[in-house]
């Protein structure tokens, strides 16, 4: 017995390196990236009442009253969301390389190449605006012509090439000509709309989103949305992003970020159950 139990062998996991990432972002520019973002103090205040009494103007330490709040675009909050991204991702890797676009009608370039400079990252960003007028069509053909040419020379060098849409048209759906090819580059979404209303269906944009992802991503692509108009919840989505495509779960089975909330009440409720604090317990 003793000696089967030594000659049993060992199992390890041997040391491996993932391949660097071209990661190309295509931001939406129609008209409806200029919509206001809610701010978290009034996201807060819409679903309770203060009753605290207001206070005078430079009562707070001699400080003047606070001006009103320079209203934050979707445009805006995504430019942020990017850099976030960009300043995380070269964190962990300083050779994972950027490209930017925009989708108006199609799909364009805003800087051609890949690069794994901040600088330039930001300069790309900083670059991109909203249109003042809405864009009659969203074709992605060019954007998957694009990221298959991109994959193919990724492949060649060892690297992976995955592809983040932002997507903020409500009522339309995006389309695409393109055709059943094999598969070599990874497609994320982030949704950004307005809530349903008799004026659009962002239900049937996001199905038209998913039946695109399916059609051409290589490995598991995550498709993220929010329809309530907050910065925090596009960085908190941004931040999930930040997973290499050949570490990710299926999104099914994606549980992050914790409901801090949730937590609480299921701590409340077993310790109602048991009758002592969890704490307690040996």
């Amino acid at each position: 017995m003793a000696t089967d139990a030594a000659a049993a062998p060992r199992y390890s996991l041997p040391p491996g390196r993932l391949p660097a990432e071209d990661i190309l972002f295509c931001v939406d520019v129609d008209l409806e990236a200029r919509a206001e973002m809610k701010s978290a103090a009034a996201a807060a205040s819409s679903g309770s009442t203060s009753t605290a009494s207001p206070q005078p103007a430079g009562a707070a330490g001699g400080a003047p009253a606070a001006g009103p709040r320079t209203a934050v675009r979707r445009m805006d909050a995504i430019k942020q969301a990017l850099l976030l991204f960009v300043h995380s991702k070269l964190t962990m890797c300083p050779d994972h390389r950027f490209a930017f676009g925009s989708l108006g009608e199609a799909f364009s370039m805003v800087k051609k190449g890949f690069s794994s400079d901040a600088g330039s990252a930001m300069e790309a960003i900083h670059s991109l605006s909203a249109s003042e007028s809405r864009y009659a069509m969203a074709d992605l053909t060019q954007l998957f012509m694009t990221a298959n040419h991109e994959g193919t020379r990724a492949e060649s060098q060892g690297r992976l090439l995955r592809v983040v849409l932002i997507y903020c048209r409500s009522s339309m759906k995006p389309q695409h000509q393109w055709p059943v090819k094999p598969k070599n580059f990874t497609l994320d979404i982030i949704y950004l709309h307005d809530k349903p209303s008799a004026d659009n269906c962002p239900q049937m944009v996001y199905d038209a989103l998913v039946d695109a992802l399916d059609h051409v991503s290589q490995y598991e692509g995550y498709i993220l949305e929010t329809g309530q108009g907050l910065a925090r919840v596009l960085f908190r989505q941004m931040c999930i992003l930040l997973s290499h495509p050949l570490q990710r779960c299926i999104q099914d089975d994606l549980d992050i970020p914790k409901q801090v909330a949730k937590k609480t009440l299921a701590i409340e409720a077993a310790q109602n159950e048991d009758g002592t604090p969890v704490s307690s317990q040996q």
